[in-house]
This record gives C-alpha cells, structure tokens and sequence, in this order.
C-alpha cells in the first residue's frame, strides 16, 4: 500500500504548485494534478506545503559522551518534530570522530538510534580543540559529510592551509567555526551596550571576522570549498560577499537566533551563545545578507545543555541553545510577518540550498527520488514551550513566542517519523 498526500502545495523548484504526490515503498512515484487513492492511505493535506526534507548542517547530538545533554535517540526525535529529515551532527564527542575506528564506531550507534538521516563530521586536527596535527583526510572524507573543529577555531593558519588542502584533494569541505582566541579577551556576551549594562566582558566582532578573512585568503589559495558556521557580524557579511563576486568557493549559513535576536535580548544565560547576539547594526546585516544570497542558508546550532549548567549564570553558564524544533516557525514567522520574504524563498533555505551546498539529498519534489519528505502547516499556531520540547535540552530563548508555520508530518525513507496530523 501506498502513501497519497492529497491537495497538496508542492515546493519544487522554488515553486508551489497544487499537486497530489504518491509515496510506493521508499520513493515518490507519482506527482500530479490528481491521482486516485485506490489501494493507498490516503492524507488529506487541505493545501498545506509538500517539501523535500528540511536539511541541518549544524547539530549537537551530544552522544557519546554527553548524553545527560541530548542523545542520538532524542536528538533525532526532535529534529523529525522540526520537519528535519537529514541532520549533520557535529564533532565535539567524546571521543572525537578523528580516527577511521571512532567514526565508524559512532556511525554504527546513529545507524541503531537515529529516527532521521544523520551525516557526521570529522573533525580537522586529532583531538579537535587546539590540535595541529591533521586527522587522516583520505580514509576519513568517504565516511563524514566534511571536516570541521566545531566550537574551536582553527588557530594556526599553517594548520588550515594543509587541511584546506587535502580537503581539496580529497573533495571534501572545511567547515569552520570561526574565531580568533587571543582576541576574546574573556567575553560573555557582545562588546557593546548590552555589556556596559550588565558588567559583563565584552566578546569582539573582531574573533569571528579575522578568521573569515583568513580563510577566505586559504580558500581562494588552495581552491578548496570553505563553509562558515554562524555567521554573525556586518564585517563578515562584508567579506563573504566580496569573495563571492571574486570567485571564492565560500559560503555562509545564520542561526534562527541570530536572524531574530540582538543584544538587547539579553537577559539570562539562555540568551548567551558563540558567536553572541550582536548590535542591531551586525542583526540587520544578517537579514540583507540572507536576502540577497550573500548567506546561503538557515543552520540551527541546536546546542543542548542541562538546566544545572545553564543555571550558573552568564559568566559560567556554557554557551549554546536549542533550536531544532522550532526553527522553521521562527523564520517563517519572521520573515513573513515582517514582510521580508515569501514562502517560497524561506523553504529553499532549508531545503535545496543546504542540500546542494553539502551534497545532501534529495532536495527537491521528483519522481524516483528517496521519499525525504516534510508538510508543514503554514496557518497552524502554536506557542513554543519549552516543556514540550522532545529534545532533552530546554535552553531556549524563545520560550512563549507564538509562531506560525509548524511542520505537522516528517517522513524519511517512505516512512512517516513524526505526525501530528
């Protein structure tokens, strides 16, 4: 028996068209004006949106290691409730995915817990904080999604060459958090007003742009492709614009956080993250810069913590929050009510252009393709509760907004994962 999503409005490419889509074992098998529900289960979707799978780069899953912050299981349950249908999760485990054996090993758990499609990353250097010695590119890159230090700037520009390098050799991605560590100077939360109010050191611009502006120099040197994780200030925007006119092999995504919040919304530990909230000036950059191409994509760094850790206050708190059950309504509500996109425009960034970008598919409506499909209700209205969440982090800042645009029915290889519906 097959699936029959019924009056439908189908994204694809970039487009929304009233469609019927048929679902045959782990494929789509039919799309069309009508087709006939004989023999099939049958949803009625009274005009809601088909799209491919919401894709992530950029996931905590915590496990191995810490799994009193999040796990594969629960990670994965809330990105299929997020309409996430692929997800790469990030390298910061214990122990690091820097050998053939670890990430084999870690691969072999998602294989048994994960509820949605998990990519895993390998990390740059062994160890992955302050190494300098490369992990082994070419037995690793056919296993991982790309390479990345995660929370910890490549320090040494001599270490990102030669990783750029056999990345390229290798066509794999570098994938960078980017910050400059002798210029934190101890910062909590941004240089700026915010700051000044609360007594708290200020964490400069100044970390993450540099090593953009390194990178983006090793990039175009060695022709490897570069990916910036979080983008966050005006002077990054900047270069990541310049380099594209330039021909650089670079690109940029932004957190939900980032696209809504500034320094002002500031108050308690579930408002501190790396990179910071920023001015209105650097949160206004980002908007342009998502809008205009210059950003190709929304990434969620959903980043779970226990509510002990996140309870000591804004200097010991660690950084990071959840976000990967409510990003899409956050945008879509956003954007929409603000009048800055329309639909169309908001489902690519987490459709097709996270998915080109890192090979991930499929990222569009087509017969033949695996069934990687999410609905989401764009009149549906609900107020995020933390409480609620499935992940096992609560640390949000966006407890009790109210959004539109929920994904109500998640379905990865054919199978439906999460519904509300």
């Amino acid at each position: 028996m097959g699936l029959l999503l019924k009056n439908g409005q189908a994204y694809i490419n970039n487009e929304l068209h009233h469609k019927d889509v048929l679902v045959e074992g782990n494929k789509i098998t039919k799309i069309e004006d009508h087709i006939d529900h004989d023999d099939h289960q049958v949803i009625d979707l009274n005009h809601k949106i088909i799209s491919s799978g919401f894709i992530d780069v950029h996931v905590h899953l915590r496990e191995p290691g810490f799994e009193y912050k999040e796990d594969i299981k629960t990670g994965t349950k809330a990105a299929a409730r997020g309409g996430f249908t692929t997800i790469c999760a990030m390298p910061n485990t214990n122990p690091v995915p820097d050998t053939v054996e670890v990430v084999n090993d870690i691969n072999k758990l998602i294989e048994e817990k994960a509820e949605v499609r998990v990519k895993l990353y390998g990390s740059i250097t062994k160890g992955e904080k302050h190494g300098s010695e490369l992990v082994d590119f070419d037995n690793l890159s056919d296993k991982v999604c790309a390479f990345s230090n995660d929370g910890y700037g490549v320090q040494d520009s001599l270490t990102m060459y030669k990783a750029m390098l056999k990345a390229k050799e290798n066509n794999q991605m570098i994938v960078a958090h980017c910050e400059d560590e002798a210029l934190t100077f101890g910062g909590v939360i941004h240089a700026g007003r915010r700051a000044k109010e609360l007594g708290l050191k200020g964490h400069l611009g100044l970390t993450e742009y540099i090593h953009i502006a390194r990178d983006i120099a090793l990039s175009m040197e060695t022709g490897a492709a570069y990916h910036i994780c979080h983008i966050s200030t005006k002077e990054s925007v900047a270069l990541v614009r310049d380099a594209k006119r330039r021909g650089v092999n670079v690109t940029a995504e932004v957190t939900p956080h980032h696209l809504l919040l500034t320094e002002d919304d500031v108050y308690t530990p579930d408002e501190k993250m790396n990179p910071p909230l920023r001015s209105e000036v650097d949160h206004q950059a980002l908007i342009d810069g998502i809008l205009d191409g210059t950003i190709d994509f929304v990434a969620t760094d959903h980043a779970p913590h226990s509510k002990e850790e996140k309870d000591k206050g804004m200097e010991k708190a660690p950084n990071g929050i959840v976000g990967i059950e409510t990003s899409f309504p956050l945008v879509y509500t956003y954007f929409t009510e603000h009048k800055l996109a329309k639909v169309e425009e908001i489902l690519s960034w987490f459709t097709n252009k996270p998915g080109e970008r890192f090979n991930l598919g499929p990222t569009t409506l087509k017969v033949g393709e695996t069934a990687d499909i999410t609905i989401t209700d764009l009149d549906l209205e609900k107020t995020i509760d933390r409480n609620n969440f499935l992940s096992k982090g609560k640390n949000t800042p966006f407890d009790g907004y109210v959004c539109k645009g929920w994904p109500v029915i998640t379905i990865v290889d054919g199978k439906i994962v999460y519904s509300e519906v």
